[in-house]
């Protein structure tokens, strides 16, 4: 079963395009969501982590803060 993610992001984030990248480089979809334009899920996002910087990414709804790769990888060996 494909996990499901959702990466809060801003357009200018570097981590958050990083993010993006590696994701479609493993062949993982995922849902990308803009919290410059949605003040609902920025509230969402810091209710969540506790943080306001992105990206956070959310894994099964397990939270990853920032673009932490070895997290990333032992929240996808869990599928």
């Amino acid at each position: 079963m494909e996990p499901k993610i959702v990466i809060f992001t801003t357009p200018t984030c570097v981590f958050c395009r990083k993010a993006k990248e590696y994701f479609q480089s493993k062949r993982l979809r995922f849902k990308e969501v803009d919290v410059s334009r949605d003040p609902a899920a920025a509230q969402d996002m810091v209710r969540r982590s506790g943080q306001m910087g992105v990206p956070v990414i959310l894994i099964n709804n397990h939270v990853v803060v920032g673009f932490d790769v070895a997290k990333i990888e032992r929240l996808l060996a869990l599928h």
